[in-house]
C-alpha cells in the first residue's frame, strides 16, 4: 500500500501500548510493497528496540501468522514469526484491520538488491526445509489445500467481457482497459489454457497427493528481505497452501518483476534446494494462473475504483510491465512450448 490508511497515528500507538506494553514514541507509515491490502509502519519505542507494524484487511488466515511461528520454531532461520501480545496472540485487531508486530529488520527487497550466488543457494535450502516439514493436525487444518479453482479464470473473463463493452471517464481506468483490448489475444489463450491444464490436474488421482507440501504460494523477490553477507529471511506468509511444489518452485526463472529471469539464478537456487524432478504440466500451470490473478487483481484495483491514484498508478505500470519481453507472459508460454514439445 502506498497511500496511508485513514487511522489516526494515536490509535496505533494506544493499540501498541495496550496489546504489547510498548510504551511508542513514533510511528511511521512505511509506503512500500504491491499488497494494497497491506499497510505497514516503522515503529520506534522509548527504547533502542525498533518494530515492524503490518495492518492487514480483507479475509484473515490463521495460519499466515501461525505458520512462520511453526516454521522458526522449526529451526528455519530465515522466516520472522510475529511477536506475541500480553495475552499470547500472534496478532491483534483495530478497526477492521489485523495488525501483527515484528522486530525491525532493516534490509532490502530482492528487486532493491539482487541476490548473490550463495544466497540463491540459502535460498533454494530453506525453501527445501520447509518443503520438507511435516504439519501437526491442528495446523493443518488451517491451511488450505489445492483445488485447481476457476475462481481467477471467471474474473478475467468477467473483466474482459467489461473491457470490450464499456468506456471510462477515470483517464487510468481508460489506459487499464486499453491494455486488456489490445492484449485480449494473450489474455484469452492464457485463460483457456490455464482451464484445459486444471482439467487435466483435477483428473488425477489421487485429489491429494501425499506429495504436496507446505508453500509459501507468492515467493517473488519483493517477498524476501535480504541484509547483504548476513541474512535472508522469506516474509509475507499471507495466503500459505498445502500444494505441489511447483507452487513455489515456479516463481524460479519466471521473471517476476522483469527479474529471476536467469539459468545461472536457477542453477544457484536448485544448488541449494537439489535435484528434484519439475512437473511441467503443473508448472505451467501455476505460471498461467499466476499471470491471471494479476490480471483480475489489477482489473479491479484500476477498474472498479477511482481511490488510492498512487497505488493505482502504480499497479498499471507493474501490470503492464508483464507483457515486456523476457517477463511472465513471454516466460509462461515458453514453459509450455516445452511441455508440448516434451509431448
Amino acid at each position: 500500500m502506498r497511500e496511508k490508511p485513514f487511522l489516526q497515528d494515536e490509535r496505533l500507538i494506544d493499540l501498541l501500548h495496550a496489546a504489547y506494553g510498548l510504551r511508542i514514541e513514533r510511528v511511521e507509515f512505511l509506503p512500500i510493497g504491491a499488497d494494497i491490502n497491506a499497510a505497514k509502519y516503522r515503529v520506534e519505542t522509548d527504547e533502542p528496540a525498533l518494530y515492524f507494524l503490518k495492518l492487514s484487511k480483507g479475509i484473515f488466515q490463521q495460519a499466515s501468522l501461525l505458520i512462520p511461528q511453526f516454521l522458526h520454531d522449526q529451526g528455519i532461520r530465515q522466516v520472522i514469526p510475529p511477536l506475541k501480545t500480553k495475552a499470547g496472540q500472534a496478532w491483534t485487531n483495530l478497526e477492521g484491520y489485523t495488525c501483527s508486530l515484528y522486530p525491525f529488520v532493516e534490509g532490502q527487497n530482492g528487486f532493491e538488491a539482487g541476490l548473490s550466488d550463495d544466497e540463491w543457494i540459502e535460498f533454494g535450502s530453506a525453501l527445501k526445509r520447509i518443503h520438507s516439514l511435516s504439519l501437526p493436525a491442528g495446523l493443518q487444518e488451517l491451511v488450505p489445500s489445492e483445488t485447481w479453482s476457476p475462481r481467477w479464470r471467471e474474473l478475467v473473463k468477467g473483466f474482459q467481457a467489461q473491457v470490450e463493452s464499456g468506456s471510462y471517464a477515470d483517464p487510468l481506468a481508460a489506459q487499464m482497459a486499453a491494455f486488456l483490448h489490445i492484449h485480449r489475444e494473450e489474455i484469452r489463450r492464457m485463460t483457456a489454457r490455464a482451464e484445459e491444464l486444471a482439467q487435466a490436474l483435477r483428473s488425477r488421482p489421487p485429489a491429494r497427493p501425499t506429495q504436496w507440501v507446505l508453500c509459501h504460494a507468492d515467493l517473488h523477490a519483493w517477498n524476501l528481505l535480504h541484509i547483504p553477507r548476513d541474512s535472508l529471511y522469506i516474509i509475507d506468509w499471507d495466503n500459505p497452501i498445502l500444494a505441489p511444489k511447483e507452487r513455489d518452485l515456479m516463481f524460479i526463472g519466471a521473471g517476476v518483476g522483469g527479474i529471476w529471469n536467469t539459468p545461472g539464478e536457477a542453477a544457484w537456487f536448485y544448488q541449494g534446494y537439489g535435484e528434484t524432478d519439475i512437473d511441467l504440466t503443473v508448472l505451467t500451470y501455476y505460471r498461467y494462473e499466476r499471470i491471471l490473478e494479476d490480471v483480475a487483481e489489477f482489473s479491479e484495483q484500476i477498474l472498479s475504483t477511482t481511490r488510492g491514484a498512487a497505488d493505482r498508478q502504480r499497479g498499471l505500470q507493474q501490470f503492464s510491465a508483464a507483457f515486456q519481453p523476457n517477463d511472465v507472459v513471454e516466460i509462461a508460454f515458453q514453459t509450455d512450448r516445452r511441455l508440448k514439445e516434451a509431448g
